[in-house]
């Protein structure tokens, strides 16, 4: 549904994007993970025609990005912290603008307010909100044409975690009902919890990809497992080829004595990737 192929982008002399690929299949949550910088924004840009590039190829829903009409893009629901709300207008009065440019009727309006649990604000001024709620308001903006493609810029940055978890909600619930989900963050338990694919970008490059679990076990150099005794002791034991059976014992034995609390694998999580293969962290 969306391929990337050798795209670079430059500004001025700062080269932003470097021969960027990667495709992103029907039905599920792709992810660029990165820092603040990375090129996450200019690649979202290119995708729904705001930018142009210098080199390479893009294509969205089987067409060239340079290609797509407006019609085209009335299939997509973008979400970006840019893109500003009227202050002084009710949430409602807000859609309603949008509404009218993507020719759908007030029904939608209500429907999309209620999705995003605003329906009770519909009549409330944006300056009135609170940051969530202007957050959660942006996302019905995108979400209003029904987008089979929906691109959801950092869309929880800066929110509490229960704002974080509502909009996370609303984003499954979307996949799940056929809208392809692509999505930057910086925030790898965000990435972790939604993406079915991702690829981790810095400094306008891709550095890693896959699936978020199998990239975190690509990287497990220690294989060890941590177990938590019962009586709040804390114990690693190795999981090395050479020591499975021993390791194996250990627990059975933690098992029969009554002992064992908890026992979890060690397998670093995407900031220790990040972090090895490019000596700094997802939040900068």
């Amino acid at each position: 549904m969306i391929c990337v192929t050798d795209i670079s982008k430059s500004f001025g002399s700062k080269k932003v994007l470097d021969d960027i690929s990667f495709s992103v299949e029907d039905g599920e949550i792709f992810g660029l993970l990165g820092p603040s910088g990375a090129g996450k924004t200019t690649l979202i840009r290119i995708l729904t025609g705001q930018l142009k590039f210098e080199s390479g190829d893009a294509m969205v829903m089987g067409k060239r990005v340079s290609q797509l009409s407006g019609a085209d893009k009335k299939s997509f629901g973008v979400m970006m912290d840019d893109f500003g709300l009227y202050e002084r207008m009710s949430c409602y009065q807000n859609l309603r603008v949008f509404a009218d440019i993507y020719g759908v009727d007030d029904q939608a309006i209500d429907t999309v307010l209620s999705e995003v649990d605003l329906e009770d604000a519909k009549k409330k001024p944006v300056n009135k909100l609170s940051k969530g709620m202007k957050e959660r308001l942006r996302l019905a903006r995108a979400l209003l044409s029904r987008p089979k493609v929906l691109f959801l810029d950092e869309p929880t940055s800066g929110l509490d975690p229960q704002t974080a978890n509502e909009i996370h909600e609303i984003i499954i619930k979307r996949k799940d009902a056929g809208t392809i989900i692509f999505l930057t963050t910086h925030n790898m338990t965000e990435a972790e919890k939604l993406c079915d694919h991702l690829v981790l970008l810095n400094e306008g490059k891709i550095v890693e990809s896959g699936a978020p679990k199998e990239m975190c076990l690509r990287y497990d150099h220690q294989k060890s497992i941590e177990v938590q005794m019962k009586d709040g002791q804390m114990v690693e034991l190795p999981m090395g080829r050479e020591n499975a059976i021993e390791t194996a014992e250990k627990i059975a034995a933690f098992l029969r004595d009554g002992k064992l609390s908890t026992i979890h694998s060690k397998e670093p999580n995407l900031e220790t990737v990040f972090m090895e293969l490019t000596g700094r962290k997802l939040e900068m």
